[in-house]
């Protein structure tokens, strides 16, 4: 498997990695075509945004040309790209002073059914729920135990993602991905300022369905809110958009906003 430290080939990580012992640090999962990360400058920026929240110095000149060089050996498949705050001692305390540290590893991208891009997908109503945590919402941090718990709740192949609720009982995301609506004609997605990742792939949506004069509203979603759609679908940097088919006994059909968000995010990945 490619992997690289610091720049450099390796195979092993120092057992004093912060990453490791407290999850601190922050992660960017980045489709890779041609030898070009997608969503390159979106990535970055959420990156960055995550560094200053954190407290983590980090050169975005540095990790920019790495993950070009990175991605040119690649050609096609995901990069997936973590910065730790580095070495530290025992304790909470930030090591001083920090030196942090870049992962990149090279995976191929994953194989999943053409059906659920064409016919849609169906959601798993997930028990788990995310925690409010204004400091770190957003960003993506390290910290997915949440996600990994909701994931273990379903193991069958009938379902594609998990519905996750945050603990007020609101609509956030999918599991690995973000959550989209159509209702008379608008495009809603969840306020994301208390818990949730803000996706990459969600941000260029967005700003394209704005471009196309399409309107947006970022706000608080009910589950009541959420089955009187009339377009379901969830984005993701490395497989585009899925139009939601189902979820328990209710169903949605596929509507155009979809399909045209779908062209859209497949352009973007194809590139």
């Amino acid at each position: 498997m490619l992997c690289w430290v610091d720049g450099q080939p390796a195979e092993s990580l120092s057992i004093k990695d912060r990453g490791l012992a407290y999850g601190d640090g922050l992660f960017e999962t980045i489709a890779v075509s041609a030898g070009r990360p997608v969503l390159l400058d979106r990535h970055l920026a959420r990156l960055a945004d995550g560094c200053v929240r954190l407290k983590i110095p980090v050169d975005l000149a540095a990790v920019r040309t790495q993950l070009l060089a990175f991605s040119q050996q690649l050609g096609e498949g995901v990069a997936k790209l973590i910065l730790t705050r580095g070495d530290g001692q025992r304790g909470y305390a930030l090591p001083q002073p920090v030196q942090p540290r870049l992962l990149l590893q090279a995976a191929t991208k994953p194989g999943y059914p053409a059906n659920y891009a064409e016919h849609g997908v169906r959601l798993f109503p997930c028990v788990t729920r995310l925690a409010e945590q204004p400091l770190l919402a957003g960003i993506k941090h390290l910290n997915r135990l949440e996600q990994v718990m909701a994931r273990s709740e379903w193991q069958d192949s009938e379902h594609a993602e998990g519905l996750m609720l945050d603990v007020s009982g609101r609509v956030i995301e999918g599991v690995y991905s973000n959550l989209l609506l159509v209702s008379s004609g608008a495009l809603i997605t969840a306020d994301l300022s208390r818990c949730g990742v803000a996706g990459v792939m969600r941000a260029e949506l967005l700003a394209q369905a704005a471009a196309l004069g399409i309107d947006y509203q970022v706000c608080d979603i009910s589950v009541d809110e959420l089955l009187a759609a009339d377009e379901v679908m969830l984005c993701n940097s490395v497989y585009g958009v899925w139009p939601v088919r189902a979820l328990c006994t209710h169903d949605w059909s596929v509507g155009p906003l979809t399909r045209k968000l779908q062209a859209i995010a497949r352009d973007l990945l194809d590139c």
